[in-house]
């Protein structure tokens, strides 16, 4: 009875286990925007191995009516950023030797200049002063008040 149970419990846990492998349908979140794999849009296709974020491998899915989708588009421009150089160069009309020439074009010259606007005349300085200022020669005391001068001619004005 017990081998039986066993038996039971383990066929019954097993087979869920194995149909993780099956196959998906993809379909696309927002219209309009491809589901790309590996360089084919899988949008509304069957694809077959597709293990996403459930286990820890990468295996390369079986895709079933997808269609190829060229990462370089040949849209007839030449794109630099794409790495790929140009299919034709320059469609240049090289004109001959002896056609009519046109008229040669006038002189023409123009010119540009600055200055900084001028600074006032300096006051004649030495570049080296001496170190010692010399007063004036006489005896004259600075610190008295001039000869001329009287305090009794000083006018007071009224409030």
């Amino acid at each position: 009875m017990r081998r039986g149970i066993a038996l039971a419990i383990l066929i019954g846990t097993t087979l869920p286990a194995c149909a993780g492998g099956g196959f998906d349908i993809v379909i696309p979140g927002r219209p309009g925007v491809p589901i790309i794999i590996n360089g084919i849009d899988a949008s509304y296709a069957v694809i077959e191995g597709e293990w996403g974020l459930g286990k820890n491998e990468q295996v390369q899915p079986t895709i079933y009516g997808g269609r190829y989708v060229d990462s370089v588009p040949n849209v007839g421009h030449y794109y630099p950023s794409l790495g790929h150089q140009p299919g034709y160069g320059r469609l240049e009309i090289e004109p001959p030797a002896n056609r009519r020439l046109p008229q040669p074009a006038e002189s023409f010259h123009q010119s540009w200049s600055a200055q900084s606007t001028p600074q006032p005349a300096q006051p004649e300085v030495p570049f080296y002063p001496p170190p010692v200022i010399l007063a004036p020669q006489g005896g004259e005391d600075f610190a008295r008040p001039p000869q001329n001068f009287d305090h009794r001619n000083i006018r007071k004005f009224p409030h």
